[in-house]
């Protein structure tokens, strides 16, 4: 057995350790054994060995790294929202078993891809239509237009614009080399950042800019370009905070959160007491006090995760989002197409990004912004979005390492 197979059986091993102890824990914490707990950690325990086992089997050259990555964040994820309320739990597990299929569809469609050639346009065209429809048919939900509902369910568009988004860039930004031609990709991107201003979704608004960004300036290295575009960035922040009152309250509270406590303050305050008070080794699962903290579920469930489980564990949810930043850059250079390289840069960028403005916010480094923390908050269509992105991840290293298997085979037959 090599190196690779026995360290990822022994993540795994410990992934399952974990979802056992903890949903142990919480199966006696009212003093009565909840059935239900522990029904849901031997589910969850099974469905992470077959789907490890099922995709290692048919898919044997994917990245396990990345997987096993996004299995112990989003274990983590359904422990926290099961000590919140038991019913979140179950709908997002529920919708993760949904998600793993879109997962592996990706995975297919994007090892059989080549760039999309003018679906791209398609695609542009269909971001849009998912960003402007926000500001017609949403409602508002703190401060922001980005919910629609759907019957019995609430979808957010940008986060299916998100995955369109990605694709267009790889695809503008790996075929056009001058100048002139990237004017279209340009209005598109500024467009995607007017409709996010417009409907007031401005943690996904600087989620698409800083991806932009990031994405230009790794295809072009055009560095008077990238830095002209933060600027106008910079620029746009500065309007939105004297336009929007809700952007002001924000940066006021933020600021000084403790002078508005008993009003727009209270959040920030309770999340960053729940930090203090779980310190480095936490008050134990089921001790802390989520219910006192607004949205505990869905923005703020990384100061639920600090309060129960420590800082130190807080700190190990931050390494394994790095194991996408080290393994997607490591897909992305091992890449063919540049085309494929771009795409799963991009997918990594927006993870990353999304995961550190959030976990900035809580912790008050930069001003909080109304963005899920991937793989773990509460959220249909952000986990659906962040399978999509694993999704595309493993597609490519599939890919990558498909050719290296047949160029080594030629190698061989030309030996002979």
């Amino acid at each position: 057995m090599s190196r690779y197979q026995k360290s990822t059986r022994a993540i795994l091993l410990l992934e399952q350790l974990f979802l056992l102890s903890a949903f142990s824990l919480l199966s006696i914490r009212t003093g009565e054994v909840d059935f239900l707990a522990i029904g849901l950690g031997a589910g969850l325990c099974a469905f992470n060995l077959l789907q490890y086992g099922i995709l290692r089997v048919a898919f044997r050259h994917m990245d396990r790294f990345v997987l096993l990555a996004a299995q112990f964040l989003w274990d983590v994820g359904l422990v926290v929202l099961y000590r919140i309320r038991p019913s979140y739990a179950l709908k997002q597990a529920a919708i993760l078993a949904g998600s793993t299929l879109a997962m592996v569809a990706a995975m297919l469609v994007i090892r059989k891809s080549r760039n999309f050639g003018k679906w791209n346009w398609a695609f542009m065209g269909l971001a849009v239509a998912l960003l402007g429809s926000t500001l017609v048919l949403s409602r508002t939900i703190g401060g922001a237009k980005n919910w629609i509902r759907l019957g019995p369910i609430s979808v957010q568009p940008s986060e299916f614009a998100k995955i369109f988004f990605l694709m267009s860039s790889a695809y503008f930004l790996s075929t056009r080399d001058k100048l002139f031609s990237f004017v279209p990709y340009v209005a598109f991107a500024g467009a995607c950042a007017v409709l996010l201003v417009a409907a007031k979704e401005l943690g996904t608004g600087l989620l698409f800019c800083g991806t932009f960004l990031i994405l230009f300036f790794a295809a072009t290295g055009r560095v008077f370009l990238t830095l002209f575009g933060v600027g106008v960035f910079g620029a746009g922040a500065c309007a939105s905070y004297y336009v929007f009152p809700h952007v002001r309250t924000r940066v006021e509270v933020w600021l000084d959160p403790w002078a508005s406590y008993n009003a727009q303050g209270y959040q920030i305050v309770q999340g960053l007491m729940a930090l203090a008070s779980g310190g480095l080794f936490g008050v134990g699962l089921g001790n802390g006090m989520p219910e006192v903290i607004p949205a505990s579920h869905t923005d703020y469930i990384f100061s639920v995760i600090g309060e129960e489980f420590g800082i130190l564990f807080a700190a190990i949810v931050n390494v394994f989002y790095l194991v996408f930043i080290v393994r997607g850059m490591l897909i992305a250079l091992d890449a063919r197409e540049t085309y494929d390289a771009l795409l799963v840069f991009g997918c990594t960028c927006m993870l990353s990004l999304q995961a550190f403005i959030i976990i900035g916010g809580v912790i008050k480094l930069i001003p909080l912004t109304g963005i899920t923390l991937p793989f773990i908050s509460y959220g249909g269509s952000s986990l659906l979005s962040s399978m999509l992105q694993l999704g595309i991840l493993e597609g490519v290293a599939i890919k990558n390492s498909r050719r290296e298997e047949e160029e080594l085979q030629l190698m061989g037959e030309d030996i002979l």
